[in-house]
């Protein structure tokens, strides 16, 4: 019976890419004017926006989102979601309206036309390169003084083993979150990995649930409280999914 499956997995992943790619191409002139100039980035990021929440409708996807606290536009935040699918980029650009900038790997750059804006848009690092992970932090640093938030997936990358609920936790969201003294914003993404994982022959449309948590302050803390505000950060999204896993197993 899952012989009969694949063509519609298949077909599945075609679709996504074809939509990726091809709703790019009819405003390509408009996206090289507005990925021109950083002043130009809030309107960029609106675009970015609707091109996500277009993405999720046509893959059948409908995301339900848990706020415990409401993200005020004054103020500067530190975005903290777990990383477990190819399509966390476009849930995080629909749930959240404040304009923030990626820290993302540079293999994403290879993706066509997506991979062209995804450069000129996001800070980029190659963690295979000491000095890039260095600079990073400059770069970080500077978006922030233009008042725009951070996202940084805390985990690093996806994990190859998908059994694993949460990889442990890398420093520099939170060395960046003290030194700004601005809220960590843990955020959950409890179906991104049910729903269209990086397994190729998987996934399906459905609701795609996503809680973000009461902020973590920073002010007052030192580079002396980075590991525990890193697992403090840790335990919020680890527990929740431990939960909502055997929630899971007792409604089955």
């Amino acid at each position: 019976m899952k012989f009969f499956r694949y063509p519609l997995y298949i077909f599945w992943r075609v679709w996504f890419l074809a939509w990726l790619l091809l709703t790019m191409i009819p405003v390509f002139p408009v996206l090289i004017v507005v990925t021109s100039s950083e002043k130009l980035y809030p309107v960029f990021f609106k675009i970015a926006r609707v091109w996500a929440k277009t993405l999720i409708f046509v893959m059948g996807f409908k995301v339900i989102l848990e706020e415990n606290q409401v993200l005020a536009k004054e103020k500067s935040f530190m975005f903290c979601p777990n990383h477990t699918s190819m399509i966390d980029v476009m849930v995080m650009l629909s749930v959240t309206k404040n304009p923030f900038v990626f820290v993302g790997k540079k293999e994403l750059t290879k993706i066509p036309i997506f991979g062209f804006f995804y450069k000129r848009t996001c800070i980029i690092v190659d963690r295979s390169n000491s000095k890039s992970r260095l600079a990073v932090f400059d770069e970080a640093r500077r978006r922030m003084s233009e008042g725009l938030d951070i996202c940084i997936f805390p985990e690093g990358l996806v994990p190859d083993d998908e059994s694993v609920v949460l990889s442990e936790f890398k420093n520099g969201a939170f060395k960046l979150a003290i030194e700004h003294q601005i809220p960590i914003v843990p955020i959950t993404m409890y179906d991104c990995k049910k729903r269209f994982s990086y397994t190729f022959f998987s996934g399906s449309p459905g609701k795609l649930r996503i809680k973000i948590h009461h902020f973590i302050k920073t002010e007052g803390l030192t580079l002396k409280d980075n590991d525990s505000l890193k697992k403090q950060t840790f335990d919020v999204i680890y527990n929740e999914l431990i939960s909502d896993l055997k929630l899971q197993q007792i409604s089955t």
